[in-house]
């Protein structure tokens, strides 16, 4: 156990190591997302990719019933307001449960990605367990979506892969299979190791895909931080694939989930978790984020995180300069 809680937060590598490793020309996995004008990068070695979660009407009666009625006036704030949150690429789901997904959702998802493509220029997500569906909005998305989503499943893997190769686009990989939910992390492994594997059989590469190694409740699982640390880990040292999770899971059912959302987040991002769906609109998150993306080096001189934070005017005082230019030592800073 102590050497486990050692591994968490070994050094993912030095910096002379990534930078040789970079010379060299070896390629980092790079998940490549795009919409008709921006693109966008999931990596080792990229910012943490922020996946708005918003446009989702999964629990959210309100919002299922005006879709449901062709109303889609929260989904168009919800665009916009997660774009100018800071998002990096929004996920976008049109699972109405209260009717025939089969019948209904193939045709709904297509013109919600049409409504939301047309108001921001973020890469999209195409999220629905609806094979129909998912093919629906493939048909109408500009650029390189990422689809959200394949699992183990026989049945599964043979609907969705096909589609992936098809398209040449990015597939979210979630950790279970027809046994379920493992609550053990050797298993989800295990099944993620399953997907890779099975994707390469169609051609698909390892850096098309994302894998959701499955975030369970900490107030339910007391190791539920620790499983997805470990998982994170492996995937990223083994299958050498790129991660993502539902972010809010780990906090379901306490208090105070903002907090434990962002601190989960950070320490997901000291790991190695390169993306997550998540609420952009919550500024805990996103702090969070910034934080983690200059702590890591994702982040050169500091500038996104100056953007966000520096008090207008206060130009001169964040750089932690004094009038003459010369920067302020740490004992000085600290005597001041």
């Amino acid at each position: 156990a102590r050497q486990a809680d050692e591994d968490f937060f070994r050094p993912l590598g030095t910096f002379k190591q990534h930078i040789s490793f970079n010379r060299k020309g070896s390629r980092m996995t790079r998940t490549v997302v795009s919409s008709a004008s921006k693109t966008a990068i999931i990596g080792f070695d990229q910012p943490f990719c922020v996946i708005g979660e918003r446009i989702n009407p999964t629990g959210r009666k309100r919002l299922a019933a005006e879709m449901v009625a062709g109303d889609f006036t929260t989904v168009e704030a919800d665009a916009l307001a997660q774009a100018a949150a800071g998002a990096t690429m929004l996920d976008v789901n049109a699972g109405v449960t209260a009717v025939d997904p089969t019948e209904t959702e193939p045709a709904l998802l297509a013109k919600t990605v049409e409504l939301v493509q047309s108001l921001v220029d973020l890469p999209l997500s195409i999220d629905s367990s609806v094979p129909a569906a998912l093919e629906a909005g493939l048909a109408v998305a500009k650029g390189r979506p990422l689809v959200n989503s394949v699992t183990g499943e026989e049945d599964r893997l043979e609907r969705i892969l096909p589609l992936i190769k098809k398209h040449d686009v990015p597939v979210v990989a979630i950790s279970n299979d027809e046994s379920g939910i493992s609550e053990a992390p050797d298993v989800r492994f295990a099944v993620a190791k399953k997907i890779v594997e099975r994707a390469a059989d169609y051609g698909i590469k390892a850096e098309d895909i994302v894998v959701d190694p499955l975030v369970m409740p900490i107030g339910a699982m007391n190791t539920a931080g620790r499983q997805v640390f470990q998982l994170v880990r492996r995937l990223r040292e083994e299958l050498k694939v790129n991660t993502t999770c539902g972010a809010s899971n780990i906090s379901f059912g306490i208090p105070n989930r903002r907090v434990m959302n962002a601190h989960f987040l950070s320490m997901a991002a000291a790991v190695g978790m390169t993306s997550a769906i998540m609420n952009p609109l919550h500024k805990e998150d996103m702090d969070a984020i910034r934080a983690a993306n200059t702590l890591n080096g994702h982040d050169p001189d500091c500038r996104q995180w100056l953007t966000a934070n520096r008090p207008a005017g206060a130009d001169g005082e964040a750089g932690g300069r004094r009038r003459g230019g010369r920067r302020r030592s740490a004992a000085g800073a600290a005597a001041e």
